[in-house]
């Protein structure tokens, strides 16, 4: 039995590094570590006292800025997480009864541990996708029966940008979506953990695919694009929900010491942070594409459009090759499996990754 003195002796111990900062992975832009920016603008906001629960003066300037990017009346609620984001936007947008129309590919469907279901109380009707992203025809499948009392009411449609599978919406596809839904009496959420990624890819400022486009609702991801943690919920038509702050709270994400949430969203939107890192991860899944698109034998199976790059693998060469580096198989009986770069992705990186797929292939 160990010495319990040792034991406490061990827990004082100063604090270390316990990984290899040079190690690489293509599982997840979550790996990553936070942007120097970032971590710069934590210390700033550190120190002194600021009044809790969101009434902070970083707090107060985030909603200004934020209002920059998604028009004048745009609200916003930071979050601790992206799950949280859904959960709480898309509770403030539908009736106990009420139910969510969206991709059966769906973060909020397949990686959510069904939360929008089960804390969100609603119900999701989904729609099988080629490429991840709805379209008015595929909307209709679950947009009926809103007098039957038998059946969820369809109440909002909610689509990802940019979508699980790494598709990007358009700017005229998303107002297409949305006039639609909204000819129906069907509002639109936007799942954005990957906003800036769609924009660095449209070329576009993120107000023409979401308030512009008529989205009334929309989770703003920063975690995926160098923040430490935290995500938003940016509210671009007021008139779509109710009841935003005590939803969040109810939902258990209301962060007490919020400027620290909000400092780091204003790091990454204030200038071009948010667009630098996008466009980086984005250039370096392209990069990756091109690379494994000149091995025989790989198939990539998506367009490119973001920074993940979905291929098909031999199962014994992704296997061997998941040794060498971590990554995640998406659909593992047909030998799909996905890498995602990140904002500290380098090209050396996506290069020695290029090879050793090519010499493990060249091992069959």
């Amino acid at each position: 039995m160990a010495d319990p003195e040792a034991v406490i002796t061990d827990a004082r111990t100063d604090a270390k590094r316990r990984h290899d900062p040079a190690l690489r992975g293509f599982a997840s832009d979550n790996y990553a570590g936070t942007h120097p920016e970032i971590l710069a603008a934590l210390a700033l906001a550190n120190g002194g006292h600021q009044i809790s629960y969101g009434e902070d003066d970083y707090t107060a300037h985030l909603q200004h800025l934020m209002r920059s990017h998604f028009g004048p009346y745009a609200e916003t609620f930071p979050v601790f997480n992206g799950t949280g984001a859904n959960v709480v936007a898309l509770q403030a947008l539908t009736d106990r009864w009420g139910a969510v129309i969206c991709a059966e590919s769906a973060h909020i469907n397949v990686d959510e541990c069904g939360a929008p279901e089960r804390v969100g109380g609603l119900k999701l009707l989904t729609v099988p996708t080629e490429d991840g992203k709805l379209t008015p025809e595929l909307i209709d499948r679950q947009a009926w029966g809103w007098d039957d009392e038998h059946r969820a009411m369809p109440q909002v449609v909610s689509i990802t940008q940019t979508t699980e599978l790494g598709t990007c919406y358009t700017v005229e596809e998303i107002r297409e979506i949305c006039d639609h839904a909204h000819e129906r009496g069907m509002k639109v959420h936007l799942d954005g953990a990957r906003i800036a990624n769609a924009a660095a890819t449209l070329d576009v400022p993120m107000r023409s695919f979401t308030n512009v486009a008529g989205v009334d609702v929309l989770s703003y991801g920063g975690t995926k694009n160098g923040m430490l943690f935290g995500e938003a919920v940016v509210v671009v038509n007021p008139d779509a929900v109710r009841a935003m702050k005590h939803l969040r709270k109810l939902s258990m994400q209301l962060a007490s010491k919020m400027r620290f949430v909000s400092v780091q969203l204003e790091a990454l939107l204030a200038k071009d942070l948010w667009l630098r890192n996008a466009r980086h991860a984005n250039a370096m899944a392209k990069r990756l594409a091109a690379g494994v698109r000149a091995i025989e034998g790989v198939e990539v199976k998506y367009a490119v459009e973001s920074n993940a790059v979905f291929a098909v693998l031999p199962h014994d060469v992704a296997e061997r090759l998941q040794k060498r580096y971590r990554f995640y198989f998406w659909d593992e009986p047909a030998g799909v499996v996905r890498w995602m770069c990140a904002f500290d992705t380098t090209p050396d990186d996506v290069d020695a990754f290029t090879e050793a797929i090519a010499e493990e292939m060249g091992k069959r």
